[in-house]
C-alpha cells in the first residue's frame, strides 16, 4: 500500500522540486539529481507515483533519478542496440527483413531509468510531423516484404485517438501489412489514457496485438487492469513484455509474482529482456547465468502460460536471441540426456531404437 503520510500526487512529476515536494527524495539529494535532470527526463504519473512505498522500493528505483546514471561503464552505449543505423528514414527500424518499427513520437507516460533509448526520449523527443509521418508510411508501403509493423517510440499510446486511428488506417490499407503490434508503458502507468476513443481507434482488420511493458506484480493495480479489459473486450489480444532487473525483479518470489500477476490478468507474458546496456544503467545489471538460475526456479513452480521467453538484444543491432536455461545435456545418436525441472538427468531414447520399445496395440 502506498506511504499515506506522503501526499498523493495529482500531477505527473517532472522536476527533482517535485520529488523533494512528494517526499519521494530528500531536499539534500537535489544538488546531484539536478546534475541528473541535465542528462535524462523524469516524468511520474500519478497513478505510478502512488505505488512508491519508498524511493528505493521495486517501484521507486524504475523511475526515480539517481547520480548513479552519471557513472558510464565501458560496455554502455548510446544506442544500445544499433536503431540509428538501421533507420532508414526518420521514425523508422528496420532490423528484420518481415518486420519494422514505427516511432511516431519520442515521449513516454514516465521515463524509465534503465530505458535504452532514454539518450532519444524525452519531452524534446516530440512527434513526427505529419510530413515526417508520411514518409515513415511510404516507406513501409514500398517495401512489401513488410508484413508486420511494431508501433513504439517513445510510447505511441501517448498519441490522441485521432492520431492512432490515423495510423492504424494507413497501415491497414497496405495490402503486405497484416500484423500490427503496438508497445506501450501506458496501461501501468497512466491508465486512463487507455479511454474507449483510444480503444476504438485500434479497431482494425489486421491482426493487433498489444505488449505491455509491466515489470512489478504491483503495477497490476485494479485502474490497470481495467485498462488492460478495456481492450480485451474489443478481441485485442494483450501480452507482456519485462526487463530483468536487480532490486525489482531479480527474485524467484518477485519474478513469480509478477508472472502470475499478468496471467491473472489475461496477459500472456512473452519476453523477459535482459538489460540492453544504455549509459548510466549498470546499477539494475542482473549478470546472464543468475538469470537462467532464476528462471530455472521457477520451472514446474509456475504454469506454463506464465512462461516467458528470456531474451539478450545483441548489441549492434544484431537482433533478439534466446537465451533461457537450458535443459538438454548431451546428445548422441539415438541417446539424449535431459534434466528435469529439479536437476536430475534423465536419459531419453529417439530413433528407431525406441520405436521398437514402444508395446504393440491389437495383440
Amino acid at each position: 500500500m502506498p506511504d499515506t503520510r506522503r501526499p498523493t500526487p495529482t500531477r505527473t512529476l517532472r522536476t527533482v522540486r517535485d520529488l523533494v515536494e512528494a517526499g519521494l527524495v530528500s531536499q539534500a539529494a537535489q544538488p546531484a539529481l539536478e546534475e541528473v535532470a541535465h542528462e535524462y527526463a523524469t516524468a511520474i504519473p500519478p497513478a505510478f507515483a502512488e505505488l512508491i512505498e519508498y524511493a528505493d522500493d521495486p517501484i521507486g528505483l524504475q523511475v526515480i533519478p539517481d547520480p548513479a546514471e552519471l557513472r558510464i561503464t565501458a560496455e554502455e552505449r548510446s544506442d544500445p542496440i544499433g536503431d540509428d543505423a538501421l533507420s532508414p528514414v526518420p521514425g523508422i527500424v528496420h532490423r528484420y527483413a518481415d518486420r519494422a518499427l514505427l516511432k511516431p513520437l519520442l515521449v513516454c507516460p514516465l521515463y524509465c531509468r534503465f530505458c535504452f533509448r532514454r539518450e532519444h526520449i524525452g519531452p524534446d523527443g516530440g512527434v513526427l510531423d505529419e510530413a515526417a509521418l508520411e514518409r515513415a508510411l511510404d516507406w513501409l508501403r514500398t517495401h512489401p516484404t513488410i508484413g508486420e509493423v511494431i508501433l513504439s517510440g517513445g510510447d505511441p499510446m501517448m498519441l490522441s485517438p485521432r492520431r492512432m486511428g490515423h495510423i492504424i488506417r494507413a497501415l491497414e490499407a497496405m495490402p503486405h501489412v497484416h500484423t500490427i503490434r503496438i508497445h506501450t508503458r501506458v496501461p501501468v502507468a497512466d491508465p486512463e489514457r487507455v479511454t474507449e476513443d483510444m480503444v476504438a481507434a485500434l479497431d482494425t482488420t489486421c491482426s493487433l496485438w498489444v505488449v505491455v511493458h509491466a515489470n512489478h506484480a504491483r503495477e497490476l493495480t485494479p485502474a490497470a487492469r481495467a485498462s488492460i479489459r478495456r481492450m480485451q473486450a474489443r478481441a485485442i489480444p494483450v501480452i507482456a513484455q519485462s526487463v530483468l532487473l536487480r532490486g525489482v525483479n531479480d527474485t524467484p518470489d518477485a519474478l513469480e509474482a509478477l508472472l502470475r500477476a499478468l496471467v491473472a490478468a489475461r496477459v500472456k507474458p512473452y519476453y523477459l529482456h535482459q538489460l540492453d546496456p544504455a549509459p548510466g544503467t549498470s546499477r539494475f545489471r542482473v549478470p546472464i547465468a543468475e538469470g537462467q538460475r532464476l528462471l530455472a526456479a521457477l520451472r514446474g513452480r509456475v504454469t506454463g502460460l506464465a512462461w516467458p521467453t528470456y531474451v539478450l538484444d545483441i548489441p549492434g543491432g544484431y537482433g533478439k536471441v534466446p537465451i533461457g536455461p537450458g535443459y538438454l545435456d548431451a546428445a548422441g545418436g539415438a541417446i539424449t540426456q535431459v534434466r528435469d525441472p529439479q536437476g536430475r538427468p534423465h536419459r531419453v531414447e529417439e530413433g528407431e531404437r525406441a520405436n521398437l520399445a514402444l508395446p504393440r496395440r491389437g495383440r
